[in-house]
């Protein structure tokens, strides 16, 4: 793998402890800012909706930089709100910088993994998506509690600083080592199956001269080509089995507390454990996934996801047992961030005439999955149906995504189903 994608992992590290860290500082927010609870509350899903406006909105404004360009102005937009959010004393403004930031964060992941797929091998988009995700579990694992220490010792806003701090490496390995025009005229200006050539070597859809005119040009059509790459119904499919995937996490993830405190037993300082334990396993699973997902993908996700429902299941009817719940929180980390990863990947191969929209229309799926999981987790605590109710939900939300892969599998044609292009391997 290149070295500059670690750096881009780094940066969706950054981001995503932006994303989940107020988790552990909304007291102290709510009390400098002078709010409710409810209302700090607020600031994360704030950067939750961003994050599903923002995918596919910022990935169709992206198209029209080189992606260094594109980079540079989501990561360093994300580094400035947050160099805002530390300093400021309104309430409002700290809750624009978190939308702004979400957009950001957004349009950065979209276009990093189009970025990350262009810079390996074509049979390699797996595991250059699990070196981006695993920023993200290592924000499960160590930036949330590290924004937590930091909030503790010298307040909420160090947090802040922190994340902006992170992300100067980032900015200066993408001017580093992701070249000016990277990708992005590339895709522009190739042809379409219409085009026509000119005798001077040109095509229809480039246009004789380079004008800015003509530079427009290629920029809508390009723009038309990623949208309709977007309607191939593989693609579709793969979303929504993300979604869903990453629905069952989130469910079963922000409901763990009170199922290792009120049904295992335990203290409520083995909750850190348990939640670091769960980040351990994902950061394993979206490791291993990406070693796995270029060449086997669909054992990987048939086998992962009858697993994934097994274990939450079994988790659901064992939570009593404490030995037990350490086992399966970390085994259900690694199996859903296998599987998520592997979705994601598959639906960059689904969509490699849309390299940078497939990218944040998945980013917006897993997203949605997010936002909805512990949404309906929270619906069936509240219908009192205990605290193995959300485990039970994400089993649930697993089930749906095998049936709707299975059907989808079954509703192509066998020729189509043999038609289907598996990611080339190299001689």
């Amino acid at each position: 793998m290149p070295c500059f994608l670690y750096l881009l992992g780094l940066a969706v590290f950054a981001q995503g402890t932006s994303e989940f860290m107020l988790s552990g500082l909304l007291p102290g927010i709510a009390a400098d800012l002078g709010v409710s609870l409810s209302a700090a509350g607020a600031l994360t899903s704030a950067f939750a909706v961003g994050m599903v406006v923002g995918a596919p909105l910022m990935a169709l404004l992206s198209l029209r930089w080189p992606r260094r360009r594109a980079l540079l102005a989501f990561l360093i937009t994300f580094l400035l709100v947050h160099l805002v959010g530390a300093v400021t004393t309104s309430y409002g403004v700290l809750l624009a910088t978190r939308v702004v930031a979400a957009l950001a964060n957004a349009g950065f992941l979209a276009v990093a993994l189009a970025t990350a797929t262009a810079a390996v091998a074509p049979n390699a988009k797996g595991r250059a998506t699990s070196v981006l995700l695993g920023g993200t579990t290592m924000a499960c694992v160590a930036g949330v509690p590290a924004g937590a220490f930091l909030g503790g010792l010298w307040g909420w806003r160090s947090a802040f600083w922190a994340v902006a701090l992170v992300s100067v490496p980032a900015v200066v390995a993408i001017v580093r080592s992701v070249p000016a025009g990277e990708g992005r005229e590339a895709v522009l200006d190739a042809p379409d199956a219409h085009d026509t050539a000119h005798g001077d070597g040109t095509t229809g859809a480039q246009g004789p001269t380079g004008t800015p005119g003509a530079a427009a040009v290629r920029r809508a059509a390009g723009a038309r080509r990623e949208l309709r790459a977007l309607r191939a119904p593989r693609l579709l499919v793969t979303l929504l089995l993300g979604a869903l995937v990453n629905g069952a996490t989130f469910c079963a993830f922000t409901y763990l507390a009170p199922l290792v405190t009120g049904v295992a037993g335990l203290a409520p300082g083995w909750v850190p454990a348990v939640l670091a334990l769960f980040g351990v396993g994902s950061f394993a699973g979206v490791t291993l996934g990406g070693r796995m997902a270029d060449a086997r993908p669909v054992r990987l996700l048939v086998t992962g996801g009858a697993a994934l429902l097994l274990g939450w299941a079994l988790l659901a009817l064992t939570a009593g047992s404490p030995a037990a719940t350490f086992v399966l929180v970390l085994v259900q980390g690694a199996l859903s961030f296998a599987v998520g990863s592997t979705l994601i990947s598959q639906a960059l191969y689904a969509a490699t005439g849309a390299p940078t929209l497939a990218g944040g229309f998945a980013t917006a799926a897993l997203n949605v999955g997010a936002a909805i999981g512990p949404w309906l987790g929270g619906a069936a605590l509240a219908a009192g149906l205990g605290y193995r109710a959300p485990v039970w939900v994400s089993a649930l939300l697993v089930a749906l995504a095998l049936v709707a892969g299975g059907a989808a599998r079954l509703s192509r044609s066998p020729r189509s189903r043999a038609c289907v292009p598996a990611p080339p391997r190299h001689p």
